[in-house]
């Protein structure tokens, strides 16, 4: 049985191609956009599954009339107005270096054009980069932080998911000159991150019941969250005077992370002071949502959407230090904040489009 988009593809003002849709941050992405009132998806290509209807791949969509079609990079952004890029790092990289010159605006979802660092590169993503000569040549695209400098760019990276998750905790804080000397997070995540082939560290039977760190102080997100904050000291007049010490937990989750960081502050900041923080820093933040008093953020109240939610908690003056322990605590849905939705929202802004214009789906409940 069909069921009706949307909108006629005919009526979409803009078209898009996905180039690498067979995973789970493609499976999002054509749930995204085949509900987008304003664009048609034109074409999804892959190098597995050929000829395959959408959905005989992502079981939980509509016929959509596609299938999975092999073809070149240039091809597929022909008469397009986007093309996404969701495909592993390096791979991703080589895909855009063939894009060069194409009309298309492009959102790359790896991890490729992220940082703009090559040693940083070279060291969390396990080898050179395939051509460095393109690093800083991507708008970071954190709406949050990046809005202007998306609406006019042509090539977009979305960040990780991690690093989202930790950056809306930690950006009004970095702007406002709180965040200073040594940073703590430790963050749970689902499985569903480390992508649709299974895997030592996502195989059911190790992972169901079980919480492990990985990649502890080493995670390739690191010099991204790094970066990103630093940049936003510099928005807000502030030397980048932190260093970050972060250790990912792998949870018995599909979805969601789960973040929480810990930074001193003043013994004089008080909760009116933070709490004014984040209001004035997400005001225009439309998916960004502020839970205040008992409420905490939670990755139950984010699995399948795009909001991304964050808390705090700010503890008594240490004795010994003089200063006080902040906690803030955020979560989102790795795959939609975290990945396919936060792309959307640098689409829209690319396109003119109001940032949440097709985003702000509901999630289930429970």
């Amino acid at each position: 049985m069909t069921i009706a988009l949307t909108r006629k593809a005919s009526e979409a003002r803009f078209r898009a191609a996905l180039i690498g849709g067979t995973g789970y941050g493609g499976a999002e992405l054509i749930r995204l956009l085949i509900t987008h009132p304003e664009v048609e998806l034109a074409r999804v290509t892959s190098i597995d599954r050929v000829g395959e209807p959408l959905e005989a791949v992502h079981r939980t969509l509509p016929t959509t009339g596609l299938t999975y079609e092999k073809m070149s990079a240039r091809d597929a952004a022909a008469g397009v107005d986007v093309v996404f890029l969701a495909l592993p790092h390096k791979v991703s990289a080589t895909m855009a270096a063939e894009l060069q010159g194409v009309e298309a605006r492009i959102i790359d979802l790896s991890g490729d054009f992220r940082l703009r660092d090559a040693e940083a590169y070279a060291k969390f993503y396990g080898g050179e980069h395939p051509h460095p000569e393109e690093l800083g040549s991507f708008v970071y695209g954190l709406p949050e932080l990046n809005r202007a400098a998306i609406r006019g760019a042509r090539r977009v990276a979305s960040p990780g998911c991690f690093a989202t998750t930790i950056a809306l905790g930690l950006l009004p804080l970095a702007k406002g000159g709180l965040l200073r000397g040594a940073i703590h997070t430790v963050a749970c995540t689902g499985s569903s991150g480390s992508g649709a082939y299974a895997s030592a560290g996502t195989h059911h039977p190790t992972r169901a019941g079980n919480l492990k760190i990985y990649k502890p102080l080493v995670h390739q997100h690191t010099p991204e969250i790094e970066q990103t904050l630093g940049d936003a000291c510099v928005l807000g007049g502030h030397e980048a005077s932190f260093s970050l010490s972060f250790v990912p937990v792998s949870a018995p989750l599909v979805r969601g992370i789960l973040a929480n960081s810990f930074v001193e502050v003043p013994a004089e900041v008080d909760d009116a002071q933070i709490d004014s923080l984040f209001r004035d820093f997400y005001r225009d933040s439309p998916v960004v949502r502020l839970r205040t008093g008992a409420e905490n953020a939670e990755v139950v109240a984010v699995k399948g959407t795009v909001w991304g939610d964050v808390s705090w908690t700010l503890g008594e003056v240490d004795s010994t230090s003089g200063r006080r322990q902040l906690l803030v605590t955020t979560a989102v849905d790795n795959l939609v904040k975290g990945g396919a939705g936060q792309a959307v929202q640098s689409m829209n802004l690319m396109l003119g489009l109001d940032e949440s214009t097709g985003v702000t789906l509901p999630g289930v409940w429970p």
